[in-house]
């Protein structure tokens, strides 16, 4: 039998993009069984329970801990993959570990992975798309608007923690881009709702996604076919706390 290939992936660069956001480019062999078609799809990065990135003290059985982030490039003829992390500092210089490990992370530093696991894609049967994302989610929005036909129209709406996050984004031009440090859902009600077929797809956290849900199924009455919508983290709580909750979540409104 073929030997499995290790899915360690080590620091081939990290760079500070934004302010609040950091990139970094992980490289090794496992990446080359990655689709092509990877990009916005996503991995997950396996911690200890001290944050730390060597599994190898812990204990048999014992699970180590999960963080998922999004794919937003994926450089196939390297083995190498695109990887961003917003820089989640709050005011008493707090960070989640994921986020710790990405600010500090140096050329050579290697970490384990699992993935890749996909995410639904845009229904692109529609007049006009509506795209909503904050910083989480704007590696995943990234990547879904360069799969939009070419003539597509509408906009997209992307909350910044300051105005100094924004980034270049490669689109079509009929999309319009609006970068928003207000609430994300309130954002997307001030904005023009557009005549025909909308198409949503928005990502972001957990009760920004509640708000926005209320307002594409109930106050615009989006058929959800034609309905994206995510929630990727929610203010105060760990991932896995919020695994919890997304699935109840789920549960009541499926």
């Amino acid at each position: 039998m073929p030997s499995q290939l290790s899915q360690i992936v080590t620091v081939r660069s990290s760079e500070t993009v934004t302010p609040n956001m950091q990139r970094i480019v992980l490289q090794g062999d496992i990446l080359s069984t990655f689709a092509t078609d990877c990009e916005g799809g996503y991995i997950k990065l396996l911690f200890n329970l001290d944050g730390g990135t060597d599994l190898s003290g812990m204990a048999e059985g014992q699970r180590p801990m999960m963080r998922t982030y999004t794919i937003r490039h994926f450089i196939a003829d390297q083995n190498a993959i695109e990887v961003d992390f917003v820089r989640h500092i709050t005011q008493d210089n707090q960070c989640g570990f994921a986020s710790r490990w990405a600010m500090n992370a140096q050329v050579g530093d290697t970490i384990e992975i699992r993935g890749p696991g996909t995410i639904s894609s845009l229904n692109h049967k529609a007049d006009w798309f509506l795209l909503a994302a904050d910083m989480t989610a704007l590696p995943a929005l990234s990547a879904k608007v360069k799969q939009l036909p070419k003539e597509a129209k509408g906009y997209a709406v992307i909350q910044l923690v300051n105005e100094e996050d924004k980034q270049q984004l490669e689109m079509p031009t009929g999309i319009e881009v609006h970068w928003v440090t207000q609430e994300l859902s309130q954002a997307v009600r001030s904005m023009p709702w557009l005549e025909g077929q909308a198409s949503a797809w928005a990502a972001c956290e957990f009760d920004s996604m509640r708000e926005l849900r209320q307002y594409l199924r109930n106050d615009k009455a989006l058929d959800r076919d034609f309905i994206y919508i995510s929630s990727y983290w929610k203010k105060g709580v760990t991932e896995d706390g919020h695994k919890v909750i997304k699935q109840q979540d789920a549960q009541a409104n499926d």
